[in-house]
């Protein structure tokens, strides 16, 4: 289903005294700061953040799947649910696919629809943890780094077809998460499964288009609990540099040890100029994969408040190094309970929260705060700018940008999810994971 400008309209003119109520009272104070209101929202309505396609199915837990109905069983109903996203929030404008799990039968009419919609192809996915049907050889012990040389090339010819769909897209990037590693000592040499995977990653990004980069992912831990072959940023940075200019880390939020500063590796990765791009989820114990800004909200803010900074530098500085406005927004969350849309409008409302929060600190005063090493004086400048309700900001660029000021309370007002239960029935289960 389509939502039209009338519906969405219709809906926001329930809404607007309220909402102009509440958007001119934040106006009025961010103008006694010397902020500009709609500077801010017009930022904030750039930012776009894409869905992955193995998002839209309900998930459950490591043990099992329960499905809520109407779930999307191919990738045209996956696009369609994007499409809902988007219409609503004005904010995921782009699908990044998962292969094989979304292989476009049409490539033209999947261009076409996803085009319909307003969306274009984010960063394709390869899938290397997984044995395929009919899959010559297993990825068991491994794939781009396994001791066979045969198995690797197996894994890198994948990868390839994978650029392959994407150039077809008009994708311009690929992701690759390894989950090779080992369970027990002294099953891996560490550094021949290193070594094999650099020369791995090698080949395919010579395989790249020139104007294509690799995002390379780093986990520490899961699906194997010994070692990773990828453990850490800093072995993501290196593969990384042995590739190439175009090949960058990717930060999954949910790949981190507990407590991991994760702001602290965003910052370093930019001023490197090798931070790819996100993985946006959030997490309590490990790779939980729960709504974003739903366990950690300030951290959330304060990884955004390093992005925010790190965009200021690089623009003020002569340098060779990619814009890192250039970054890739992705969602990766699991929604282990909830309608899987909802909890994606959730997570969008999330990031776009913090990013308006963060484009509030005071950098100047940060910065003087810092220099003068008033420790107190560095935490009131950021708590100020994270305790301010910026959801008029991020409503008013949603509505300006013809989506709903309440994305899910028209979602289920319209009782879209009964529809597509409707449309494809109750016992449906979406493709992937």
């Amino acid at each position: 289903m389509q939502l039209t400008k009338d519906i969405i309209q219709e809906y926001n003119n329930r809404l607007q005294d309220q909402h102009n109520e509440a958007f001119a009272f934040l106006k009025l104070q961010l103008d006694k700061k010397g902020i500009a209101a709609n500077t801010l929202v017009e930022k904030i309505q750039d930012f776009q953040v894409a869905i992955p396609s193995w998002a839209l199915g309900a998930g459950g837990t490591r043990f099992g799947r329960f499905s809520i109905g109407g779930e999307p069983g191919n990738l045209e109903e996956k696009i369609d649910d994007v499409g809902i996203i988007h219409a609503l929030t004005q904010s995921a404008g782009a699908i990044s696919l998962h292969i094989p799990w979304d292989i476009p039968k049409d490539t033209l009419a999947i261009k076409q629809r996803a085009e319909s919609y307003g969306l274009s192809f984010d960063a394709m996915n390869s899938n290397t943890f997984q044995d395929q049907k009919n899959q010559p050889h297993s990825y068991q012990f491994g794939s781009l780094c396994h001791v066979d040389k045969v198995v690797r090339q197996q894994a890198i010819e994948h990868n390839l077809e994978v650029i392959e769909y994407g150039k077809a897209l008009g994708s311009k990037s690929i992701t690759v998460w390894l989950a090779d590693g080992s369970s027990f000592p002294g099953q891996h040499n560490f550094r021949k499964a290193y070594q094999n995977t650099q020369a791995s990653l090698q080949e395919i990004y010579c395989g790249m288009p020139e104007d294509w980069r690799m995002f390379i992912e780093y986990k520490p831990y899961e699906p194997y609990f010994y070692s990773m072959v990828i453990p850490d940023w800093g072995t993501s940075l290196s593969l990384a540099e042995g590739c190439g200019k175009n090949a960058y880390t990717l930060v999954d939020l949910g790949h981190h040890l507990p407590n991991t500063n994760i702001e602290q590796i965003v910052a370093i990765l930019m001023m490197k100029g090798k931070l790819g791009g996100f993985h946006f989820n959030d997490s309590k114990y490990g790779d939980d994969d729960l709504t974003v800004g739903s366990i950690k909200p300030y951290q959330l803010f304060l990884i955004f408040n390093e992005l925010v900074e790190g965009m200021s530098a690089t623009s003020n500085l002569q340098t060779s190094k990619p814009p890192t406005s250039n970054l890739a927004w992705m969602i990766d969350a699991s929604h282990n309970l909830k309608d899987p849309l909802e909890d994606l409008m959730q997570s969008l409302e999330a990031i776009r929260i913090a990013y308006a929060q963060a484009l509030l600190v005071d950098r100047e005063a940060l910065e003087e705060a810092q220099l003068e090493n008033d420790v107190t004086r560095c935490q009131e400048i950021l708590q100020a700018a994270y305790r301010t309700d910026v959801r008029p900001l991020v409503a008013e660029a949603r509505r300006l940008s013809g989506g709903a000021i309440d994305p899910i309370g028209l979602y289920r007002q319209l009782e879209i999810r009964k529809q597509l239960i409707k449309e494809r029935g109750v016992h449906v289960v979406a493709t992937g994971l």
